[in-house]
């Protein structure tokens, strides 16, 4: 006798269905429209991951770059400051600090200008 899919396609149905929750219409309710839809969301859900990692990046970068500049540097003399004096913050890092500690951020700019006043003379 010849096996079917039967209890396995109803469980793969009934997963898929789940994920379809909150889906209007047959979007919804009719299974390959259902499959259709979470393979488009799951693909703009990867695109959007990495874009949205972008964006924070841009703006860490905005942020910084301001709280730099309010210190007399621009933003690529900070990051190349930072390499010459061997401070190993990341922009994310940074950009909290200007925002949350603004003392220990003005330390860092600080000691950022006087590695750049170093490698100048």
């Amino acid at each position: 006798m010849r096996t079917r899919k039967g209890a396995a396609r109803t469980q793969a149905k009934k997963r898929l269905f789940r994920k379809a929750k909150g889906y209007v219409g047959g979007r919804r309710r009719l299974y390959r429209t259902a499959k259709e839809n979470l393979v488009r969301a799951g693909a703009y859900a990867y695109r959007d991951r990495r874009a949205r990692r972008r964006n924070l990046r841009r703006l860490w970068i905005t942020r910084l770059s301001a709280a730099v500049r309010e210190r007399g540097l621009r933003y690529s003399e900070f990051i190349h400051g930072l390499e010459k004096a061997g401070i190993v913050l990341d922009r994310y890092t940074l950009s909290e600090m200007a925002a949350q500690d603004p003392a220990a951020f003005d330390a860092v700019a600080e000691r950022v200008k006087q590695a750049l006043t170093a490698v100048a003379v």
